[in-house]
């Protein structure tokens, strides 16, 4: 697994599965790029550059915990486009990965060739997800069987009265069988120290990176499911006002991993937004 060295020395590892032009691919948790595979069948069209995020994987633990912090990720990103040796790069994003990757394109726009936001988290732009909305989208699986339990956990998270996050894992999928639940177990993020400083204070300044993307101009996808709590439709749509040039697709019947969900319907149309 070849690895290169971020600004403070730190040696991050990162996976190339395919042939073809590189594709940079950043993972959500903060984790590990293992859950992501190779995007469904992706790595057919692309060379997948998958990044192990600093702490995660093959990822060495940086002596600066702070250094955990999302918009300090972004020197990480910058420091793989220079060891690939990319003067521009086509870049891919997954849940919390899509902030680093959005503030990657307000540091650095013209470094950017097109942007693929997956699962898009609009944190970084500043766009809230209410509770109300995540509820009514949650609706939508009301004839599932494993839905009463669930919604209850989700509706005591988003009052603020539970925190049973496992209970809820069902609405990140398109369907709850066991390929998913292993799935599930497989990508949960497993330094929690990561976890716990991604979103520190000063990680996000939402007004001065939506001013910054105005003048990224390269193509932007955002594709979410229609069944993504993480990422409710509704949402993504108000995140993709945000840049000059943006397509949002809905994946039908799909969660939080479109991918896993319907593999040829997120290759096909991942697939031609890059071939652009």
């Amino acid at each position: 697994m070849p690895t290169f060295a971020a600004p403070d020395g730190t040696q991050l590892a990162y996976r190339v599965i395919g042939e073809g032009d590189p594709l940079v691919c950043i993972p959500g948790g903060p984790t590990d790029s293992a859950y992501l595979g190779d995007l469904g069948g992706l790595s057919a069209y692309r060379q997948l550059i998958l990044l192990d995020l600093r702490g995660t994987g093959r990822s060495a633990i940086p002596d600066d915990a702070s250094s955990y912090r999302c918009d300090r990720l972004v020197d990480d990103v910058e420091a793989l486009r220079k060891h690939l040796g990319l003067p521009r790069m086509d870049l891919l994003g997954h849940s919390a990965g899509t902030n680093i990757a959005t503030q990657y394109a307000a540091a650095y726009p013209e470094r950017v060739s097109k942007l693929a936001l997956i699962g898009p988290s609009p944190r970084a732009v500043g766009v809230a997800i209410t509770g109300e909305t995540r509820r009514e989208l949650a609706h939508l699986r009301k004839n599932e069987p494993w839905f009463p339990e669930a919604f209850a956990a989700l509706q005591a998270i988003t009052e603020g009265t539970g925190s049973d996050w496992e209970a809820v894992a069902p609405f990140f999928w398109g369907r709850w069988d066991a390929a998913a639940q292993q799935h599930h177990t497989a990508g949960r993020p497993r330094n929690q120290e990561a976890v716990a400083h991604f979103a520190a204070d000063g990680a996000f300044t939402p007004e001065r990176t939506r001013a910054a993307l105005a003048a990224c101009e390269a193509p932007v996808l955002l594709l979410t499911g229609e069944f993504d709590l993480n990422s409710p439709p509704v949402s993504a749509a108000r995140f993709a006002e945000v840049f000059p040039d943006a397509t949002l697709v809905v994946q039908p019947g799909a969660g939080h991993y479109p991918w896993f969900d319907d593999a040829d319907w997120f290759v096909a149309t991942t697939a031609a937004f890059l071939r652009g």
